[in-house]
C-alpha cells in the first residue's frame, strides 16, 4: 500500500515527487511512455527561472529526476495501462504490476499532434517546434512558417511576428477555423503571409544546421513548391493523454481534467492533478512545477485529515 503514486514525469509530477518525497510520504513515480515529457524534445529551454544563460530540456528534467530520488522517491520506467478510481484504496496497473494507493497525482500532460511525418520528428528541437512562447526568441530576425487553422495557430503566428521577419501560415484548406477576432489580426499583420490550400509534405535540413526550408503541395492542384524558412511551428493543436481517465473522472468536452479553480483537486477524494493534464492555456514547465508543488501539499493534507 502507497501513499502516494505519481502518473507522469515531466515538470509537474516530479516537482510533486520531491515535495512528496520531502514531507515523507516515499512516492512512487511511473515515468510513462515519454520519461520527462515534451521538454525532452526541446534543445535550449532559456525561461526556467534560475538558468541565466539557459538550460537543455533533456539536462533540467534528468536533474528533476535526481532531485526527485535524492529525496527518498521510487521511480520506475514504465507506462499506466490500467486505473480504477472508482473503490479504495485506489489500484494504479502497470508492465505485470498493480499497486493500490490512497492517493493518485495524474501528471499525465498532453502531446502536441504533429504533421506525421519523418523530418518533422527528426528535426524537432531544431528548427521544428511545437511551442511559440518557448522557442519563439530563437528566430530573431529569420523567415519562419506556422503550420494550423485554429485560434492556437493564429496566437502562435501573431506571437511570433514580434521576433521574425516574415511569418508563412500554412493551412490545408482554403478558410481558417480560427475566432474571427485572431483571423482579423493576422490579416491585418504586414509580416504574415498566407498559404491556402497547402499540406507539408518535407522538412529540408539537418541536426546540425537546422532547418533550411519546407516542401510544399497545393492540396488542389498538386503543384509543389520549396518555401525558405528557418523555423517550423507545428500549431494544429494538443490531445490530453487522458484515455486511461475516461469514465472514471470528470474531464472537459476536450479530454483534459478538471480540477477545482484554484486548487489540484479532482472529482475524485483524494486523486490530484496537475501539469498539461488540466491545464490546455499556458503549458509551461513552470506553470506545470508550480501546480506539481500544490499537488503534493494538497494530497500531503487529504492525507494526513
Amino acid at each position: 500500500m502507497r501513499n502516494m503514486v505519481i502518473i507522469g514525469s515531466g515538470p509537474a509530477g516530479l516537482t510533486a515527487a520531491v515535495y512528496a518525497s520531502r514531507a515523507n510520504l516515499s512516492p512512487l513515480l511511473i515515468e510513462g511512455k515519454e520519461p520527462g515529457g515534451q521538454l525532452t524534445l526541446t534543445t535550449l529551454v532559456e525561461n526556467f527561472p534560475g538558468f541565466p544563460e539557459g538550460v537543455m530540456g533533456p539536462e533540467l528534467m534528468d536533474n528533476m529526476r535526481k532531485q526527485a530520488l535524492h529525496f527518498g522517491a521510487e521511480i520506475v520506467t514504465d507506462y499506466v495501462h490500467k486505473v480504477n478510481l472508482k473503490e479504495r484504496p485506489f489500484k494504479v496497473c502497470y508492465g505485470d504490476q498493480e499497486v493500490e494507493t490512497k492517493t493518485v497525482v495524474i501528471s499525465t500532460g498532453s502531446s502536441a499532434k504533429l504533421i506525421g511525418i519523418e523530418s518533422e520528428m527528426n528535426l524537432m528541437g531544431h528548427g521544428v517546434s511545437t511551442c511559440a512562447t518557448c522557442d519563439g526568441f530563437f528566430y530573431r530576425g529569420k523567415k519562419i512558417a506556422v503550420v494550423g487553422g485554429g485560434d492556437s495557430a493564429m496566437e502562435e503566428g501573431t506571437f511570433l511576428t514580434k521576433f521574425a521577419s516574415e511569418v508563412n501560415m500554412i493551412h490545408r484548406r482554403d478558410s481558417f477555423r480560427a475566432s474571427k477576432i485572431m483571423q482579423e489580426r493576422a490579416f491585418q499583420n504586414p509580416k504574415i503571409k498566407i498559404h491556402w490550400d497547402t499540406e507539408v509534405k518535407d522538412v529540408l535540413g539537418s541536426k546540425e544546421k537546422g532547418v533550411h526550408g519546407l516542401q510544399l503541395q497545393n492540396v488542389k492542384t498538386g503543384a509543389t513548391s520549396v518555401l525558405e524558412v528557418e523555423g517550423l511551428f507545428v500549431a494544429i493543436g494538443h490531445h490530453p493523454n487522458s484515455e486511461i481517465f475516461k469514465g472514471q473522472i470528470d474531464l472537459d468536452e476536450m479530454g483534459y481534467v478538471k480540477t477545482r479553480p484554484g486548487s489540484s483537486r479532482t472529482s475524485v477524494d483524494g486523486v490530484f492533478a496537475c501539469g498539461d493534464i488540466q491545464d490546455p492555456i499556458f503549458r509551461q514547465a513552470i506553470t506545470a512545477a508550480g501546480s506539481g508543488c500544490m499537488a503534493a501539499i494538497e494530497a500531503e493534507r487529504w492525507l494526513s485529515h
